[in-house]
């Protein structure tokens, strides 16, 4: 199993976490754990300013995965063009069900998530916690991007926006 997780991985290439979204592998490195050696990606959150260790035969079990390929990227672009689904449930519950679609790392479910905020980005009467968590989501799916487009985060994110004022219009 880590024979595939480490050809399917590799360092020097971009990856997504669930719970941090985009990282880099800048390494693959070896610790001892009493008298376990256990074989890790060291992986960098430079946005975050955060480094973490996943061990390589746990990875995909871990969530860990490359990149979107253009066509899931294209699927997620389809969904933001999509009509905002409005729930009509307490926020609290709605809040939480957002965050677990981001924390999933499903690139599809992070777009649902900045579709469905995005309706009230501009409204000042929008509590922080909404700011937050469309904040939280477009930042993930920016970040993604790209990667993906290999384009600075920037760059990805003002793509996004001009898309999603265009669908809005």
């Amino acid at each position: 199993m880590s024979k595939k997780s480490a050809q399917k991985f590799a360092v020097g290439s971009y990856v997504v976490y669930p719970t941090h979204g985009v990282g880099k592998i800048v390494g693959e490195e070896t610790q001892s754990i009493g008298e376990i050696e256990l074989r890790v990606f060291v992986i960098e959150f430079k946005k975050d300013k955060m480094t973490l260790r996943v061990p390589v035969h746990r990875a995909e079990a871990a969530g860990l995965r490359n990149i979107s390929n253009t066509d899931e990227i294209k699927k997620a672009i389809d969904v933001l063009k999509g009509k905002a689904k409005t729930s009509r449930g307490m926020w609290s519950r709605r809040a939480q069900e957002y965050e677990a679609k981001i924390n999933s790392g499903n690139i599809i479910s992070i777009a649902e998530v900045v579709r469905d905020l995005h309706k009230n980005v501009d409204q000042s009467e929008r509590s922080y916690s909404e700011r937050m968590i469309y904040e939280s989501a477009l930042g993930r799916l920016a970040g993604e991007l790209a990667a993906a487009e290999d384009v600075e985060l920037k760059d990805a994110s003002d793509k996004l926006l001009k898309m999603l004022r265009k669908v809005a219009a």
